[in-house]
């Protein structure tokens, strides 16, 4: 089968598309003949050598952990009645979804409905699960301003569309003409970051009648600096990651003084819910068969493994980034 395979720590060039054998599944796994898998910004980290949650990644090594496909192949202790259901799966420690076919914990498999897509799927198993544990913390009402950064990205359209549904007033920042189109056709307002003063266009926007109650920023830095200020006081900044490199730089007395509340919304705190990630990887599914999500995606071959890591870091992309095979 083919597969991407990294020998060595370094940019998307490292990632190529060689013959493997296939893997076979052990006892509590299945195997996946994979029709998409996910890219994911920690790919690209472990891809550099950074040690990510698990560690530094061992090389040789397939990455990839969000994968949708059919199953072909079943340990010895797993249910027979999984083979041919088409699924999604986050492989969590594992790796390989960048692959013809993929192993994955059977405990982690949720069947797809017949209408779904499946790059779609993948979509929603890691990001949207992680967009649900965000909105949990930030309890979005009617009442609100929501302001959410990277808001054409795979977690941004997300976090865009369930403030609009929950009929708060959302403003989205996204960088360039296309990315701001895309937040609008969510229902929110969209605001281009490579604009300067765009935090005044904001506020200008907004007025003093409705300011921001609610901000949602995984981008980190001078950006997610900006929407912190924007916060009125009584209201919540959510911080989910810095993708700018370096964390929102922030004092007690900066969030004493403006009276907001700071909090953390994703990493242990998800993984210690009563039914853990997974319930969240499952009701993210449920949103997509349901059609209350639309989650946006950019598509490319599996063989373009290098090409989509270029295009994610380069911010050349909108939604997921999904390879297909």
């Amino acid at each position: 089968m083919q597969a991407i395979v990294q020998r060595d720590y370094g940019g998307p060039e490292v990632l190529v598309l060689e013959d493997v054998l296939e893997p076979d599944p052990a006892a509590g796994q299945v195997r996946i003949a994979v029709s998409a898998a996910g890219v994911h910004l920690l790919d690209a980290t472990l891809r550099e050598g950074v040690a990510g949650p698990f560690g530094r990644a061992a090389l040789p090594m397939t990455p990839g952990r969000e994968v949708a496909g059919v199953v072909d192949a079943v340990g010895p202790d797993v249910e027979g009645s999984w083979l041919g259901r088409r699924v999604v799966a986050h492989l969590g420690v594992l790796s390989g979804g960048y692959a013809a076919r993929a192993l994955a914990p059977a405990a982690a498999l949720i069947p797809l409905a017949e209408h779904v897509d499946e790059a779609e799927a993948v979509a929603m198993v890691g990001t949207g699960r992680t967009a649900l544990g965000i909105l949990e913390e930030a309890a979005i009402g009617p009442d609100d301003t929501v302001l959410v950064t990277s808001a054409a990205g795979g977690l941004g359209t997300l976090l865009v569309q369930a403030g609009v549904q929950a009929g708060a007033r959302v403003v989205g920042v996204a960088g360039g003409a296309a990315k701001s189109a895309l937040v609008a056709s969510y229902g929110a307002h969209p605001v281009d970051y490579l604009e300067p003063g765009w935090p005044a266009e904001v506020a200008a926007l907004l007025g003093a009648e409705r300011p921001v109650t609610v901000a949602l920023d995984g981008v980190g830095g001078t950006v997610g600096r900006a929407a912190f200020d924007l916060v009125a006081p009584g209201g919540r900044l959510v911080m989910f990651g810095w993708t700018a490199g370096e964390a929102i730089a922030l004092s007690a007395q900066d969030v004493f003084e403006r009276g907001v509340a700071v909090t953390a919304a994703i990493g242990a705190r998800m993984f210690a819910r009563p039914d853990g990630i997974q319930g969240l990887a499952r009701e993210a599914v449920d949103r997509l068969a349901a059609d209350e999500w639309r989650p946006a995606t950019t598509r490319f071959p599996l063989a373009e493994a290098a090409e989509a890591h270029r295009a994610l870091s380069e911010r050349r992309t909108t939604g997921k980034v999904v390879l297909l095979t």
